[in-house]
């Protein structure tokens, strides 16, 4: 059946702090951001501005933590400007056979205005009893995430 290509991690409504043109290339984000949705730096992320609708492709590199940093850098920074708010999605390819056997998970973040978690959402695809499909399942994990976090 082959390959298909999946969202892993999403960062969703994540506003800009800074975008820096004389940076080599990427975009800088918190990294506490990055560990609760399993984005890896140098990573590959798809990303959408929602005031302008530019999308572009970069890889991420980690700020500092607990600071809310989302910084498009080098040529990414002329789609951007503080205060934009972004969505950004990691993929990862994926044997379909083994998605409709096993399923997959996906992690959420929903941002408030400042980059913290005002939602943290668990995305599954369930296995069905043949084999053939799944079933889409979309769970809040908000409380869990606060009760271990003091900084989010």
């Amino acid at each position: 059946m082959g390959t298909i290509r999946l969202m892993h991690a999403k960062l969703h409504r994540v506003q800009v702090t800074e975008a820096n043109i004389d940076y080599v290339g990427s975009i800088t984000i918190d990294p506490i951001l990055l560990d609760k949705v399993g984005i890896l730096p140098l990573e590959e992320v798809d990303i959408v501005n929602l005031k302008n609708g530019n999308r572009f492709s970069t890889y991420v590199i980690p700020g500092n933590p607990g600071e809310g940093e989302i910084c498009p850098n080098g040529g990414a920074a002329l789609l951007c400007q503080p205060g934009d708010l972004l969505i950004i999605y990691a993929y990862e390819n994926c044997d379909r056979q083994e998605v409709l056997q096993r399923g997959h998970t996906a992690r959420v973040i929903v941002a408030d205005q400042h980059n913290k978690i005002q939602d943290f959402l668990i995305q599954t695809l369930v296995p069905c009893e043949d084999g053939k499909q799944v079933e889409f399942h979309n769970t809040s994990m908000i409380e869990s995430i606060l009760e271990n976090s003091q900084s989010y």
